[in-house]
């Protein structure tokens, strides 16, 4: 790998904490990998209970059918099985249906119809893989045994997976209340103007475009383990839930609300989680089920999914269909653009379903651009498939794939050089902040400086030699390259309550500090991969001039953290680490008073010492220092501390972003491909991203590559394939779902260009964990077509 951290300047936080090389802008190797790579992670299949029994979930064939009705003897006969439990049981204990996160509004005052969705399915299945029945037995292999032996009287009914095919007059209806299978329509931008734009325009663009189906593939499967709260046992739990999630207080929320209980009552703990994604940080049936089974039977119940029940019950993602214009004027200046998009939002609405193909997607459809006027028509459609939700980026790789592609279809038929018409229509640096057709405003950003690197990064200017050499190899050779805006750090809640959100999108950190001056840092995030034990300690390290040897960052669980939002959407460090800067803040300033007052000094005098791991305050110009062991012995033996001051160093912050930040990057693809064969050889390929400040410039390469690598996947290698007509999930398998290798990918060369914090959050950092799965798909296709257009092609879906 060739990582430049800094890029062309070393830009806001670079900085060490403590002059150790352990604070903001040092690369740390991840000190939790250690643990990992060890064996010693505690995953939900590495924890048992008392008592504990096994799982398995009977679930739908067909994509669209009527229960009859169930038998459930053959099981309940089967060695080991202790019941048998269905949506009917659920329904007389009187669990509630699931709820989404978002009521996104549409046209003319309506909203998102969201029909009932039961956690196991009740009278109707409508995706395959929907789960209608639980078996519990002592041994995982009995549960699964006894499943197989339920017969389901089933009567299969009409289905339709295609998003297109569900928006056509006559097909089958998924729900009665969704009439044409619409759920919402959503208009965004300014239709008047792009009407007008398009009419004096020179040049007029479209293209058609699929953005297919995505799995997600993490390292480890979703699980559950729920035990109950035993009765009069006096720790107030009606009960705990592990779960490989990345929202433990979303879970919670869920919980409590679906079976009746108080929050309070409910502890949710996210142990080490293989890989999220997005995916697993949505509320699934099995949590449900799971958590009012256990209290139902009064025993600890675990279930692990298999890797095709995976494929079934983890929520897909993408799965649009889109028509998008562009206006150009006779100097190839962009005057509009147009987009109508269907979204696939499958059986239900999930969590947070119908908020990414709506106001997520259509925030970005600006990109770095200069564009006159913007107007989204967006359909969110149900289908007989799994629902639709988050997968790493969700929105704004759709999003940056339509604009990408219109560009390079603008250079094509302009005959203007596709890298001369990103460049004279980029959103200038002295145009910031600025306020975009369609809503947002961007804060910050020099994306000429950054796309004007990655040409450089890339050697565009040697690639018509290296072109010639495949030629005179029998192969062709083609040049991508995209630029990409996309929304991190979500979200400013305010907004997130305008367009229908139940939640807030703030988060939160609580500083402890122990009397020989170590650290517990409590975050209401989670990190399944993102390295927040190493990150956020750097973060404290850098404020407070304590070593990461001695931080503690506890994390994932409800009852030891205070309350937060979660992980996803490039926000940890943008949000949660916001809140640990302000927390140190306030730790700081307590600590000041006790040292002014503790050296008789005007806290004016003092200077914090940060360059040799003790921390704390000295008397400028003297020798006189109380390092942190002596300030927080003092604060906790509370006898000698200045009038009103209350005992201890533990300080508490939220925060709430005012605005999204606006990571941006510039991505360029270098490929072959045999004419013979019809395979793609990757051979160069270079990112260059403006993240705002790098806390860890490691953490944030690791980032970025595999973010390419899951682009390159969706570009290359991965489609969810239904069966139209029986709606079966032909691709339900690693041996029909394709992902990428590490044969597949080349090196990738990557840089931060930190010249441009963002503008509004106390570290100036913006999200990085997105921005590969933004940038490859339209980098990589501009490169595929770029290297088949000699043949004649112009046009290829991913």
């Amino acid at each position: 790998m060739n990582a430049r951290p800094g890029g062309q300047g070393a830009g806001v936080g670079g900085g060490m904490g403590g002059g150790m090389g352990e604070g903001i802008g040092a690369a740390m190797l991840r000190r939790e990998d250690h643990r990992l790579l060890r064996g010693q992670g505690r995953y939900v299949a590495d924890i048992s209970a008392e008592g504990m029994l096994h799982c398995a979930f009977v679930r739908s064939p067909h994509a669209h059918a009527r229960l009859a009705s169930i038998d459930t003897a053959g099981a309940l006969a089967r060695p080991g099985v202790i019941a048998v439990l269905t949506g009917e049981d659920m329904a007389a204990d009187g669990v509630g249906p699931m709820r989404s996160l978002w009521r996104i509004p549409g046209v003319g005052g309506t909203h998102c119809i969201e029909p009932p969705r039961y956690s196991l399915g009740l009278g109707l299945a409508r995706h395959v893989g929907e789960a209608v029945a639980l078996v519990v037995a002592a041994t995982r292999e009995q549960a699964q045994d006894a499943a197989e032996q339920i017969q389901v009287d089933w009567e299969p009914l009409p289905a339709v997976v295609d998003v297109g095919a569900a928006a056509a007059g006559g097909a089958p209806q998924v729900h009665p209340e969704a009439s044409g299978n619409l759920s919402l329509q959503m208009q965004r931008g300014d239709a008047a103007a792009v009407e007008a734009a398009f009419a004096q325009a020179r040049h007029r663009v479209q293209v058609a475009l699929r953005n297919q189906r995505l799995i997600c593939a993490a390292m480890e499967p979703r699980a559950v383990l729920a035990l109950p709260g035993a009765p009069g046992g006096g720790d107030g739990q009606a009960l705990t839930l592990y779960s490989s999630t990345q929202v433990p207080h979303q879970i919670r929320k869920f919980l409590a609300e679906q079976l009746g209980l108080a929050e309070s009552s409910v502890r949710v703990i996210a142990p080490d989680v293989g890989g999220g994604f997005g995916t697993k940080g949505k509320h699934y049936p099995e949590e449900t089920v799971l958590a009012w089974a256990a209290r139902r039977l009064g025993r600890p119940l675990r279930w692990v999914a298999g890797r095709s029940e995976s494929f079934v019950s983890d929520y897909h993602a993408r799965d649009h269909l889109t028509r998008a214009e562009l206006a150009l004027d006779e100097g190839g200046r962009f005057l509009a653009v147009r987009v109508s998009t269907l979204a696939n939002l499958g059986a239900y609405v999930s969590t947070v379903g119908a908020a990414i193909p709506s106001a997520l997607y259509t925030a970005v459809l600006s990109g770095p651009y200069r564009i006159g006027a913007i107007f989204a028509d967006v359909k969110l459609l149900f289908t007989h498939t799994v629902p639709t939700d988050a997968y790493r980026g969700a929105g704004r790789p759709e999003a940056c794939y339509v604009l990408e592609r219109l560009v390079e279809a603008a250079a094509a038929q302009t005959g203007i050089d596709r890298v001369e018409l990103r460049r004279r229509n980029l959103i200038r640096r002295e145009d910031m902040p600025y306020a975009t057709p369609i809503g947002p405003v961007y804060d910050s950003g020099d994306f000429p400086r950054v796309y004007e690197r990655l040409l450089e990064l890339s050697d565009y200017a040697g690639f018509a030699g290296r072109r010639r050499l495949s030629e005179a190899a029998g192969l062709l050779r083609g040049f991508g390259l995209c630029y990409f805006i996309e929304s991190s750090g979500v979200a400013p809640s305010k907004l997130a309550g305008a367009l229908g959100a139940r939640i807030g999108f703030f988060d939160s950190a609580e500083i402890r500090v122990a009397a020989d001056g170590s650290l517990q840092l409590a975050c209401g995030t989670h990190s399944h991969g993102q390295g927040h034990a190493t990150s956020f300690a750097q973060v404290l390290s850098q404020k407070l001039g304590v070593p990461l040897a001695r931080i503690e960052v506890i994390e994932g669980d409800t009852a030891r953290v205070p309350f937060g939002t979660g992980t996803f959407g490039s926000r940890s460090m943008v949000v949660a680490g916001s809140a640990i800067s302000l927390a140190a803040d306030k730790i700081i300033a307590k600590a000041r008073r006790i040292a002014a007052h503790l050296m008789e000094a005007a806290e004016s005098d003092l200077e914090q010492a940060l360059e040799d791991g003790q921390g704390g305050f000295r008397v400028i110009g003297t020798d006189r220092r109380l390092g942190w062991a002596d300030l927080a012995a003092a604060a906790l033996a509370a006898h000698n501390l200045p009038a009103g001051t209350e005992p201890g160093l533990n300080e508490a912050a939220f925060y709430d972003p005012s605005n999204f930040t606006w990571t941006n990057g510039a991505q360029a693809c270098e490929l072959e491909v045999d004419p013979q064969t019809g395979v793609v050889h990757l051979c160069r390929y270079a990112a260059v991203d403006d993240i705002g400040t790098v806390i860890n410039p490691i953490i944030v390469e690791g980032q970025v590559h595999g973010a390419v690598a899951q682009g390159v996947g969706q570009a290359l290698f991965e489609q969810a394939v239904y069966d139209p007509d029986s709606g079966q999930l032909y691709s339900a398998s690693f041996m029909d779902y394709a992902l990428p290798r590490a044969d597949c990918l080349p090196m990738v060369e990557s840089e931060n260009d930190t010249s441009q914090p963002c503008t509004h959050n106390p570290l100036g950092a913006k999200g990085c964990g997105e921005s590969g799965t933004v940038g490859a798909p339209p980098a990589l296709m501009s490169a595929l077509l770029d290297a088949l257009r000699p043949l004649g092609v112009a046009d290829l879906q991913m």
